[in-house]
């Protein structure tokens, strides 16, 4: 069986462990079209952002 050779330093167990603090990325349901979406983030199919129209939708067939 393999055993550690030194202590681990409370540090280096604390580097470990902060991913243990992340969570999942919240969504919420956009008001206008009900779909889901990160806060404070564009939405990327209607292309607006806070009540007004940020980007606009480029047509299907332009890549």
């Amino acid at each position: 069986m393999a055993v550690p050779k030194r202590k681990t330093s409370p540090m280096k167990r604390g580097f470990r462990r902060s991913a243990d603090a992340i969570k999942a990325p919240t969504y919420i349901e956009d008001k206008d079209s009900g779909e889901l979406r990160r806060p404070h983030h564009v939405d990327l199919k209607t292309g607006m952002y806070r009540g007004r129209q940020v980007f606009t939708q480029k047509p299907k067939d332009e890549a």
